[in-house]
C-alpha cells in the first residue's frame, strides 16, 4: 500500500507568497512610473524591494527548502574533480576539430546533392 505524505501549506504561507509577488510587481511597476527619478534611485528602491521579498520568502517552508537545496548545492560542487588546463584545451581543441570535420563532411553532401538535383532537372552546366 502506497501512502504519500501530502505537502500542507500554511494559510500563512500563502499570504506571504502573495504579498511576495504584489511586492514585485508593484516595485516594478514604481521602477516604470517613477522614470522621472534618477535611474540609479530606481534600481536601488527596485533591488531593495527585491531583498525584502527574498527575506520573507525564507520564512516560508518552500523559501526554507529552497535554501537548503542551495546549501546542499554547494557543497556537492566542491566534491566536483575539475578538469587540469591541459585537458580542458585537450578537449576544446577535439571539440573544435569534429565540428570542422563534421561540417566539411556536411558541406560536400551538399554540394553534391545540389549539383545531383540540377543534373537531374536539366539546370546543370
Amino acid at each position: 500500500m502506497n501512502t504519500q505524505a501530502e505537502a500542507t501549506t500554511s494559510v500563512l504561507d500563502v499570504v506571504k507568497q502573495v504579498l511576495s509577488v504584489v511586492f514585485v510587481a508593484a516595485g516594478v511597476a514604481a521602477f516604470y512610473y517613477f522614470s522621472d527619478v534618477q535611474l540609479l534611485y530606481r534600481v536601488l528602491g527596485l533591488v531593495g524591494i527585491v531583498i525584502i521579498v527574498l527575506g520573507i520568502m525564507l520564512t516560508t517552508d518552500m523559501g526554507r527548502n529552497v535554501w537548503g537545496f542551495v546549501l546542499e548545492s554547494k557543497q556537492e560542487v566542491r566534491k566536483v574533480v575539475w578538469p587540469t588546463r591541459e585537458e580542458t584545451m585537450r578537449t576544446t581543441l577535439l571539440v573544435f576539430a569534429m565540428v570542422f570535420i563534421v561540417g566539411l563532411i556536411l558541406w560536400l553532401l551538399d554540394m553534391f546533392l545540389f549539383w545531383g538535383v540540377r543534373l537531374l532537372t536539366g539546370q546543370g552546366g
